[in-house]
């Protein structure tokens, strides 16, 4: 059973819940990163979120719609590499409530520090997300907290406002490309989209080093593959969300990979260009720009930046060009 495709009046409606916490983010067209792609490419910038990631949008929505239908629920329990955890943490402060936050181990510090500093009460469990994630859900039954899924229509509806932003800033773009973790971001892009009445082409991108996604995309059914990456934490991801699986399946145009030298070369591309932090995720629809380059030509692009999460010791090594070790 798919999800039905929310209406504008529901996008419309999670878009003001979040615009009474942050203001849109801006859109810019970036003259040397241009010259770089070979064709006009509008960058929106979701590092300007009060979390520096686009999730935060979803997190609003989630949230203010709990509280409006369980008033009952006092604390919330997540599993994150980061971003959704900020956003949950972000949420729960303006609904009073207490977010219990799992994390792999060896996590980002600078990530897990801004979520402590937020109000979560932050857990290191397990090697990778998938492990964080079933501990999460062992702890909200044991603890009675309410479990948030790394993929929900309210999440969708609320990370759609900033595609409803750059469609309606851009609405004659080609072609965008959308990075996928766990795949909110690419089901706001479709979900606004069909809203608009847009035939703009989604390119969902995922990492070379965890292929769940694709694979999936192409065998059109859910798929495990492992997961090595060790740029692009926030596209991590060994299990597909089925919810998000079946949009991308039926709507998305088509997946791309990005290894992590392009996602690093990608990186270094955006501070080069606008003096722009990104973290891998958040560089992965410009690796995936630069990699189809020569299809591009005199089209218009929309890529999102997504998050510029990135601890400064790893910045700094990408930026120096180091090579990471896989």
């Amino acid at each position: 059973m798919t999800m039905p495709l929310p209406t504008r009046e529901q996008l419309d409606a999670a878009a003001q819940i979040i615009y009474r916490a942050m203001p849109p983010t801006p859109q810019y067209s970036w003259p040397l990163l241009n010259e770089a792609l070979g064709t006009e490419a509008w960058v929106k910038h979701e590092n300007h979120t009060p979390t520096g990631a686009f999730k935060v949008r979803g997190g609003l929505v989630y949230m203010h719609e709990l509280a409006r239908r369980a008033p009952h629920v006092r604390g919330v329990i997540s599993a994150t590499r980061g971003n959704h955890g900020q956003s949950v943490a972000f949420a729960c402060g303006r609904q009073a409530m207490q977010a219990t936050i799992v994390v792999p181990q060896g996590n980002s510090k600078e990530k897990n520090a801004a979520m402590r500093a937020l109000g979560a009460n932050l857990i290191e469990h397990g090697r990778e997300f998938q492990e964080s994630r079933e501990h999460a859900v062992q702890l909200a039954e044991e603890q009675r907290l309410h479990m948030i899924p790394s993929c929900h229509h309210d999440l969708i509806n609320g990370v759609a406002s900033y595609w409803m932003e750059l469609f309606s800033a851009q609405p004659d773009l080609d072609t965008v490309f959308v990075p996928i973790g766990q795949g909110s971001g690419i089901c706001g892009a479709i979900a606004a989209r069909h809203a608009l009445g847009l035939s703009t082409r989604i390119v969902g991108v995922v990492s070379a080093h965890a292929l769940a996604y694709k694979l999936s995309y192409e065998q059109k059914r859910k798929l495990e593959s492992p997961v090595t990456t060790i740029t692009a934490d926030g596209m991590a991801c060994r299990v597909p969300d089925e919810a998000s699986l079946a949009w991308i399946i039926r709507y998305a145009d088509d997946v791309v990979a990005v290894t992590d030298d392009e996602v690093e070369a990608a990186m270094r591309l955006y501070f080069m260009t606008t003096h722009n932090v990104a973290e891998g995720a958040g560089a992965a629809s410009l690796a995936a720009a630069m990699q189809m380059k020569s299809r591009l030509a005199g089209r218009k692009i929309g890529i999102p930046l997504c998050g510029g999460n990135v601890d400064g010791e790893q910045f700094a090594r990408v930026l120096q060009g180091h090579p990471h070790t896989h």
